[in-house]
């Protein structure tokens, strides 16, 4: 017999794999059906703007809006709309106009944040006793496996444009996520992570100077990522590489799959170091600064005239290990700095920040590619890493109250 805990953290994760899944796959539908119809990289780019934008916002009010109704029902209000925002899109060409997109973007960006804000914060008040290591073991396996369904999801994408098109790809997507919305609503309890007092919404902004600290720190992380990841390497790929739609899905996909993996794997990884309690702030730092040589020794690489096609499958390995124990770490210091009544708040800002950092560089990425080409979003890609190495020099160890918050 499964544990309660044990079993309703199941439900969360499954629930959240389906959503992610989704969330990959229109992404990379958007991303290559625009570009099939002739908009530009930077024209691609503004397609994903409310998308980015509105996942401040929700990031901002959903974990105030969690602690007040419970993250049960804001993680299904999210796959309400994510179903809602993949219907949308599967109008004619005609009614696809960029205010249009945008538009149906802006939903899929509430409830993709929506739902990642529920189920991360979940994984704190879910995941029962055990201690510290348990909670960085759940929230890594969480995170890593999100990671590598969102690459499946890049694949299916990609697959699903080339083999079924377009408009059928969604429909499918979305009758897949409405069964799962109704299966999760059946099974989870009610209330969980709501708060005993309703908190007011100015609480939202985080008055603990290591949720700040790490906050700062995540935005120009993602943003390194994103600001070559989301526009200017798909294009690339497809436009200098000659790659079709399914190589470009497979090899994206391939990439965040093998991302995900190494995220979950971060607590053996690192067990060693840590003498099986979880990281502080020094591994966040020691791995910020050694992801700084990745993009920027790629687009050395490049202006060399080295093989773009193995430097970028070589690079793109190497960036995808170090980058994915990077975020697997500030994953977890978010709990684990955080008080448990307020988890869902504090997850909520700590995202924020993460949602403001890919709203900026995925306008970059195709901003950067059209003007710079993809070196030159590699140097921006390193600009931003040594921006997050340097903003972690403020986070602390988890202090022993903390470890015995994670241990409740």
């Amino acid at each position: 017999m499964i544990e309660k805990s044990l079993r309703n953290y199941l439900v969360v994760t499954g629930g959240y794999w389906a959503f992610t899944i989704t969330d990959g796959a229109i992404r990379m539908l958007v991303v290559l059906y625009f570009h099939l119809l002739g908009y530009s990289p930077f024209e691609v780019a503004t397609l994903f703007l409310f998308y980015e934008f509105f996942g401040i916002v929700t990031n901002l009010v959903g974990g105030w809006l969690g602690a007040r109704i419970g993250l049960n029902l804001t993680m299904h209000i999210g796959m309400g709309m994510q179903v809602v925002a993949l219907a949308a899109l599967t109008v004619p060409d005609a009614w696809l106009s960029v205010p249009y997109v945008m538009a149906a973007q802006a939903l899929s960006g509430i409830a993709k944040d929506l739902n990642k804000m529920s189920a991360k914060a979940s994984v704190k008040t879910l995941s029962g006793s055990g201690g510290e290591s348990k909670l960085f073991k759940y929230v890594a396996v969480l995170t890593g496996s999100k990671n590598a369904l969102k690459g499946a999801g890049f694949f299916v994408g990609a697959a699903l444009l080339d083999w079924i098109g377009f408009r059928v790809a969604l429909a499918v997507l979305a009758g897949m996520l409405l069964m799962v919305l109704v299966v999760t609503g059946v099974l989870l309890p009610s209330g969980v992570g709501k708060m005993k007092s309703k908190p007011k919404f100015t609480q939202v902004f985080s008055k603990v100077p290591a949720i700040n600290w790490l906050s700062a720190a995540r935005f120009f992380l993602f943003g390194s990522r994103d600001v070559w990841f989301v526009v200017g390497l798909p294009v690339f790929l497809y436009d200098v590489l000659r790659w079709n739609f399914a190589w470009v899905g497979a090899f994206l996909a391939l990439w965040v799959i093998g991302y995900g993996f190494v995220q979950a794997a971060a607590p053996r990884l690192l067990r060693r170091s840590h003498h099986g309690q979880g990281p502080g702030g020094g591994t966040a730092r020691n791995w910020a600064f050694l992801l700084v040589f990745l993009p920027a020794g790629i687009a050395l690489a490049l202006g060399q005239g080295w093989d773009p096609q193995t430097v970028l499958i070589l690079g793109l390995i190497l960036f995808g290990i170090v980058f994915a124990i990077n975020s697997a770490v500030h994953s977890y210091l978010i709990l684990a700095y955080s008080d448990l009544d307020k988890v869902s708040m504090n997850v909520g800002f700590y995202y924020m920040a993460n949602a403001g950092g890919r709203l900026v560089c995925t306008l970059l990425s195709g901003w950067v590619y059209q003007t710079q080409g993809l070196e030159g979003c590699l140097w921006w890609s390193a600009g931003f890493v040594l921006a997050a190495a340097l903003l972690s020099l403020g986070l602390p160890e988890v202090t022993q109250e903390k470890k015995a918050a994670a241990d409740v």
